[in-house]
């Protein structure tokens, strides 16, 4: 099984870019906070790189921002390409199935995105293969006219 939870903050802003084929793509990097703190006190993160495809990065760039928190749901992938000087790079990342943004709405957060289709995993930066997408729409929050509290009777509670 491969699978990846982070819960961290972004490190810049997501920047949204589109391969050849028209697919939209979101490369970035969440910091993550390791459990325990160093001999001087101090709490260390990891710097984990990401990726995310189609309407997932579109959200990405247009909810959040560096330093927002999100989670990120996916897998860990591998991947290698002869760099211009023709050196081996090897590069490691989440390949992102789903983000949840949790910082405030003020914050400029705006949900989640789940169950989107995970492109393969390539073998270099200069393949692209298409895979077949499904298209997530994202509407207004269903419960935005509540307020910040919710009053339940304990009459309608089902225990």
């Amino acid at each position: 099984m491969n699978k990846a939870i982070l819960i961290g903050r972004l490190t810049r802003d997501p920047e949204l870019r589109t391969t050849p084929t028209g697919r939209n793509v979101c490369q970035f990097s969440v910091a993550v906070n390791r459990t325990y703190t160093n001999a001087n006190g101090e709490r260390e993160a990891d710097f984990i790189n990401c990726v995310v495809w189609d309407k997932q990065a579109e959200n990405l760039v247009r909810y959040q921002k560096k330093g927002n928190q999100i989670a990120v749901e996916g897998r860990i992938q591998t991947r290698n390409y002869d760099d211009a000087n023709g050196k081996k790079v090897y590069v490691t990342e989440v390949l992102v199935n789903s983000i949840n943004f949790l910082d405030a709405k003020g914050n400029n957060s705006g949900g989640s995105f789940n169950n989107l289709p995970e492109p393969p995993m390539q073998e270099n930066d200069s393949s692209e293969v298409e895979v077949p997408t499904e298209t997530v729409s994202v509407e207004k929050d269903p419960f935005e006219a509540f307020g910040d509290s919710i009053e339940i009777s304990d009459n309608d509670l089902p225990f």
